[in-house]
């Protein structure tokens, strides 16, 4: 009842707010709740202008005020020096006698001490003869006005002057001489004393002004206070119709407000999402409510009607309705009726719910349900269900045709006990009976019926502590176990004899293993062969050179015949012979000993700046003198400059061994090219000839050592087999490579790729 109350306020007041019977007005409260923020800015910005405006306006009349008390101050002062030289005038008349003048008390006017005045008489020459109040310290004018002060020397005709008395404060002094050279008078005003009374009605103003602001404060700040409530209501309010509205939107309900009286019914806006119309701020009336409901689900005016005449004041009922898009949505309405306001009829407020997905989700599991038996009655398997208190929830056709039960005795809710009493019973050879539920792990047995079939039983346990049984038709596999159980014993053979090639097997292992050992020795020994042959060759390289050295060196000498003619031209033709052996030996010895040094890694290669350009241009212009004899052109192409870094000698020759292993295997007249191109990380050079090229089965031999693919070479240039090897080692130790592409009786590319690596001082060989 609660509920229905507050649903019923709330849509009370919704319709109160969009009742359209109702005048419209001008200010709405969407307009005065968009205006209040700036309402309460301006209302703060007001009384601070008025708080500012006073202090102002109080401000310029104290200064005001304060000009006119000075002024006036001044025009007193003036006015007592003038009254005391008129009374000292007038005393003189009338007692014909300088010496006989009256007391100073006598010549002083009344009020005119008052305000902190004060009244000097001085004889000719400034002494202080008289003093209203008394002077102090001060013995004459000149102590108290400052000696040279133009007051003293102007007298009456400087009128009213502002001086600095002894104690440092500002007076208005008047200055009169007295007839008769009896001396002269001074009338001295203090500027605190004058302007006492304007300070007390400061004071007075500011309390006033003070008083003003906190009241104004205070009723400024009740406002705010009040203000704030008034929002913060306001937002709890709308927070709780936001909150309302979310809840019916995500609940799939909304909530009616049904005036039977009227005929009107008002919807919440979560009323019209669930039929996906576009909400309305009106209400509806009962033949547009009839047009969406189903036909078949009653009129709701009928309705309405029986709940007015009888004494039920409430009704659940669950109907369907027409949405936007032509579908029909089952909806489950509970109202009450309420009496409404006096002079208003009785209204019938409640929530409708949107029940459709619960509708099809039982018909979703009616259909469900039957696929599942129709499912269960397919299988091959004898299946059973049994419930926590061992009643019959479902079995297929399997199932009783293999227990003999009858559809009379295999009916939903019978005992475990009496189905199974009135069927045949299985030999179980497992002495666990069917019913008990003394365990509750799964289980599976197998059974043996009276017509001699097997079955295996798998029986497990349901959440709700009932259990399922599927039995499955083992007949053809009992049949087979004896052939399994021959197959057995005759893989238990196979194994004895399995056994005995494994101890075979064990037996070659460990012979292999004694092999790779033997195998292992050889080859260090092999390695230590190899390293003792390359110092070999390094050192018979070395021991060779002396004595070449100086064969030619004396041919070279006999040739050019320098202690006198060699007597016939055959000297000098076998002497050019020995000089030319000479040096083909002292470069084949070279070639020996440096692939030796490469091998053994005691070649080091320095990393400097070079351009690679010049030195392609230097290889080619070396190998000129070959390429003039053969009539092979070599074709350089490259830039002006490729700036590189690495060790300019080792690049030139290893580019120079290309080239003449490019030229010694060309055919005549052939050509030879070299090409620079850069690349993403460093140089490519491309050497190409138009040769013999080299066939597949030797190209794995190119770059060894002391080894040459062709025995006969028909241009006679033999050589050592090392400039290859040599110059993939140099190019190696500058981090580069070399490869090559050859087709034979075609010509063979050559491509070295030189890096860019970091300057550095030097390198060891790799």
């Amino acid at each position: 009842m609660a509920r229905i109350s507050a649903a019923s306020a709330f849509l009370c007041a919704r319709s109160a707010a969009s009742d359209p019977d109702r005048p419209a007005s001008l200010v709405t409260p969407e307009l005065l709740y968009r205006i209040e923020p700036w309402f309460r800015r301006g209302v703060l910005l007001m009384a601070l202008i008025f708080l500012g405006a006073l202090a102002v306006v109080a401000t310029i009349m104290f200064a005001r005020a304060q000009q006119e008390a000075l002024s006036d101050a001044s025009s007193d002062v003036e006015i007592v020096a003038s009254a005391i030289e008129h009374a000292v005038v007038t005393a003189l008349a009338r007692v014909q006698g300088a010496d006989r003048m009256p007391p100073l008390a006598e010549l002083v006017p009344g009020r005119a001490l008052a305000r902190g005045r004060r009244v000097v008489l001085a004889d000719g020459e400034g002494k202080i003869i008289a003093a209203l109040p008394e002077a102090g310290r001060a013995a004459s004018i000149q102590d108290l006005v400052g000696a040279g002060h133009p007051i003293l020397v102007f007298g009456a005709k400087a009128g009213v002057m502002q001086v600095a008395l002894p104690d440092g404060a500002e007076a208005f002094a008047a200055l009169r001489a007295l007839p008769a050279g009896i001396g002269q008078s001074l009338v001295l005003q203090p500027v605190d004393a004058a302007l006492s009374d304007l300070r007390a009605t400061a004071w007075r103003t500011n309390i006033l002004l003070a008083s003003t602001g906190s009241l104004l404060a205070l009723v400024v700040g009740a406002y705010y206070w009040q203000a704030g409530r008034t929002r913060d209501t306001e937002e709890r309010s709308e927070r709780l119709r936001m909150r309302m509205g979310t809840a019916l939107s995500r609940g799939r309900c909304g909530l009616w407000d049904w005036d039977i009286a009227r005929g009107r019914i008002y919807w919440t806006p979560s009323m019209y999402e669930i039929l996906g119309l576009e909400p309305q701020e009106r209400y509806l009336s009962f033949g547009e409510l009839n047009a969406m409901v189903h036909p078949a689900d009653g009129d709701l005016a009928e309705i309405a009607e029986t709940l007015a005449a009888s004494a039920t004041r409430s009704f659940d009922m669950a109907f369907r309705m027409r949405n936007a898009r032509g579908d029909w949505v089952w909806l489950r309405a509970r109202a009450e009726i309420v009496d409404g306001h006096p002079g208003e009829g009785p209204r019938l407020i409640g929530i409708a719910v949107d029940i459709t997905e619960q509708k099809l989700l039982a018909e979703h599991t009616r259909r469900h349900d039957a696929r599942l038996r129709d499912a269960i009655e397919s299988i091959s398997e004898a299946f059973v269900l049994w419930d926590a208190d061992n009643r019959l929830v479902m079995c297929n056709s399997k199932f009783r045709s293999l227990h003999g039960l009858t559809n009379d005795v295999a009916t939903v809710g019978r005992p475990y006990a009496h189905v199974m009493a009135a069927g045949s019973p299985p030999l179980i050879q497992s002495q666990i009976p069917l019913g008990e539920r003394v365990d509750t792990n799964p289980r599976t047995y197998e059974a043996q019926l009276v017509d001699g079939r097997w079955l295996q039983v798998n029986e497990r346990r349901t959440r709700d502590g009932g259990y399922v049984s599927i039995g499955t038709d083992i007949t053809e596999l009992k049949s087979n176990e004896e052939k399994l159980l021959d197959s057995e014993r005759r893989l238990t053979a196979t194994v004895i004899d399995l056994r005995k090639s494994r101890h075979a097997l064990e037996k070659q292992a460990r012979d292999l293993a004694e092999l790779a050992e033997k195998y292992l020795e050889q080859k260090a020994g092999a390695e230590s062969a190899n390293r003792a042959k390359t110092e070999f060759l390094a050192n018979m390289s070395h021991e060779l050179r002396t004595p070449l050295n100086a064969i030619l060196g004396f041919s070279e000498m006999m040739e050019a015949q320098v202690f006198g003619a060699l007597g016939s031209e055959k000297y000098l033709d076998y002497c050019t012979h020995i000089r030319e052996s000479g040096q083909y030996l002292l470069s084949v010895i070279s070639d020996v000993l440096e692939m030796s040094s490469l091998d053994t890694g005691r070649v080091q290669i320095d990393h400097e700046p070079f351009d690679l350009s010049a030195a392609i241009d230097n290889s080619v212009k070396r190998l000129r003198e070959i390429s003039g004899e053969r009539r092979i052109p070599i074709v350089a192409v490259a830039p002006s400059r490729a700036p590189c870094i690495g060790d300019r000698k080792a690049i030139e020759k290893s580019l120079g061994l290309i080239l003449h292993n490019a030229l010694k295997f060309n055919c005549d007249e052939g050509v030879v090219s070299i090409r620079l191109r850069a690349a993403s990380h460093g140089y490519n050079v491309f050497v190409a000839d138009t040769g013999c090229g080299i066939p597949k089965e030797f190209a794995a031999r190119i770059g060894r050592p002391f080894e040459q693919w062709s025995p006969a070479i028909d241009n006679g240039m033999k050589g050592s087999g090392l400039g290859l090897a040599i110059a993939h080692s140099l190019v190696r130790l500058h981090g580069g490579s070399i490869r090559f592409r050859s087709t034979e009786g075609r010509g063979t590319i050559v491509q070295i790729h030189l890096p860019a690596p970091q300057p550095q001082t030097a390198r060891p060989a790799a």
